[in-house]
């Protein structure tokens, strides 16, 4: 294969082959709504195609059929899903029609090539990945990676050095950040390919910056902030864009400078952008032009009460996916906290309950979701590039779950799962992960390999599980640390039993103190990865100031409870001072219907 021949960087943990993981329980559902109700009846795939065909009305409408595939062609990865394969292959034929004479799949004729306003380069940037993980995932038919390098090469052709095209003057933003993405697919190109040019090409972009006015790559290796990066425009989802196909750039060059960008990226958009529900960006205080989509210090502003949009979801995934990028470069277990932390509470809780959309943006109190943002409609149907994205965060959940390290499996994720893995010797290891976990705080993992066999399983051990307890048929393992992997050596038989039991106490989150002095005043609940919520569908008092029971060590003692509404997940008794509230998890939270949330409650 192409990439082992051409990647220098070998990943400490790499994903499982297709198919390898299948989920049986709470996330299953989701997924399955989302493959029904979404990809197979309500993505307008011909009308997708046509905005090459004779044109977008809007800049970067062009996006949305490489997202459509995508997300797709993750979700076949998953399951082998033959109704859904038959309509990818039909996208991707009729596609490839609109290839125009000069190699391009393009909303632009030749003669405006590249365009620049329009978004040109980062259509196209997702017309090569569509189609990539189209020919990766479900089929690697020879004229869909003879269109992705006829695609290439007409960029190649018009955007460089002079006397071709600065890549730093295309794009619809005051920075043409967006157009700098394009360092993902020629990366993957090079990967499928091996050839020069593909990597010569996104050594240009990276020794041009990424943007116009500055560095970000620099910026990136001297720890500048999140916020300050970029010179006008800190786009979250754009500027995290570029930075994945940085990851990429890393594994094939292997220079340790990029090693390092990616550390402080990852670390300074952790400590100061991600809130309590995963996400990231925000309106408030820095950027209120930029509908909540630009980096904006919104760890610390997430209390803010002037916040209107904040957190959208193809940020959101987008920090999903680079984590998962971390995770595979460095094996960084609390990598694996935050994609948790956002699937969990941020990815479900922008989900449609029928799973036929994402929210465009989420609100942690007040209007918890909304379709309001960039997109187009479709016979009434509104199609945003959050719509979009959504869909790729869920595909991403069986890619996460469990990986597969020289020595053994490695499970990340404790949803109820079958895992089929490799011991250290590549002989077959099936692992049942039996639990209700987040529901119950217990997990119990059995292993089947072959034979009797000595190899490595790495169990997470979660950040939040301060006392996290472990055995193995029945005895006890010490030493487990929170925030590690546990790694179990030993010589395995069919049939063991590994059964772990997380510290879920529930916690009292002080609000961050941000640049807003009214939003020093809230507090809010965690249940492991779980945050609680309260949810104006069951109490028309959700608003309401409250001061929550603690003990000295700000735990509080809630008691699960049936829930009020069917479709509410989790819900719990919370006492305060003035007697017992009912909470649900974040994500049941129905803001669908008009109704609304509290999750940082105001303190009485």
């Amino acid at each position: 294969m192409a990439q082992e021949r051409v990647q220098r960087i070998e990943d400490v943990f790499t994903p499982l082959p297709p198919q390898s993981v299948e989920l049986t329980n709470f996330l299953e559902n989701d997924i399955t709504n989302s493959i029904r109700h979404w990809q197979k009846e309500a993505v307008p795939y011909p009308k997708l195609v046509e905005f090459f065909r004779s044109g977008h009305p809007q800049f970067a409408l062009g996006e949305m059929w490489g997202k459509a595939v995508r997300s797709g062609a993750m979700f076949y990865r998953y399951r082998a899903d033959e109704e859904l394969k038959q309509i990818l292959k039909a996208t991707v034929a009729d596609l490839l029609t609109t290839t125009r004479a000069n190699g391009s799949i393009s909303c632009a004729p030749p003669e405006m090539q590249p365009e620049s306003g329009g978004g040109d380069m980062w259509e196209r940037k997702y017309v090569l990945l569509g189609l990539s993980q189209y020919y990766r995932q479900v089929a690697q038919d020879p004229a869909v990676l003879q269109a992705m390098e006829r695609e290439a090469q007409s960029i190649i052709d018009q955007v460089g050095d002079t006397p071709k095209v600065d890549i730093t003057t295309l794009g619809w933003s005051a920075n043409k950040i967006e157009s700098s993405s394009l360092l993902e697919p020629m990366m993957r190109l090079y990967f499928l390919t091996g050839k020069a040019q593909y990597l010569d090409f996104a050594s240009y972009i990276v020794r041009r910056g990424g943007c116009s006015g500055s560095d970000l790559f620099q910026q990136a290796y001297d720890g500048v902030w999140p916020r300050l990066m970029g010179n006008v425009y800190p786009k979250a989802y754009e500027m995290l864009s570029v930075f994945e196909g940085l990851a990429e750039y890393y594994r094939a060059t292997g220079d340790s400078r990029w090693m390092q960008c990616l550390k402080n990226m990852y670390e300074g958009v952790r400590d100061r952008e991600i809130t309590i529900i995963g996400n990231g960006g925000a309106d408030q205080p820095y950027f209120p032009q930029w509908a909540g989509e630009a980096w904006s210090d919104t760890r610390f502003e997430q209390t803010n009460p002037k916040q209107k949009r904040m957190m959208e979801t193809c940020i959101g995934v987008t920090w999903m996916k680079f984590c998962s990028q971390m995770l595979r470069l460095t094996g960084n277990p609390e990598t694996v906290d935050y994609i948790e932390r956002y699937i969990y509470n941020g990815l479900l809780g922008a989900m449609k309950p029928s799973g036929d959309g994402f929210s465009y943006v989420n609100l942690l109190n007040g209007e918890k979701v909304t379709n309001q943002g960039w997109g187009w409609h479709f016979d009434g149907r509104p199609v945003t590039c959050c719509n979009l994205n959504g869909p790729m965060g869920l595909a991403y959940i069986p890619f996460v779950l469990a990986m597969q390290a020289k020595e053994g499996p490695v499970v990340n994720l404790y949803n109820a799962a079958h895992i089929r893995a490799k011991t250290e010797k590549g002989s077959e290891v099936e692992i049942e992960v039996d639990t209700e976990f987040p529901r119950d705080r217990c997990v119990e993992i059995r292993l089947y390999p072959k034979h009797r066999e000595t190899f490595t399983l790495r169990l997470r051990i979660p950040g939040w599980s301060q006392a996290t307890e472990c055995s193995i048929n029945g005895k006890r393992v010490k030493d487990v640390k929170s925030g590690t992997y546990l790694t179990l050596r030993r010589r395995w038989k069919p049939g063991d039993r590994v059964k772990l039991t997380f510290d879920m106490r529930c916690r009292l989150i002080p609000a961050p103190h941000g640049s807003n002095r009214d939003g020093d005043h809230f507090q809010a609940l965690t249940y492991g990865p779980i945050v609680l919520a309260r949810d104006e569908n069951i109490d028309a008092s959700y608003m309401q100031p409250v001061q929550i029971v603690t003990d000295e060590n700000g735990e509080v003692e809630i008691h699960p409870t049936a829930s009020t509404l069917p479709s509410t997940r989790m819900e719990f008794v919370v006492p305060t001072t003035d007697g017992p509230i009912r909470m649900v998890d974040y994500a049941s939270v129905d803001g669908w219907t008009g109704k609304h949330v509290c999750t940082w409650m105001p303190t009485k």
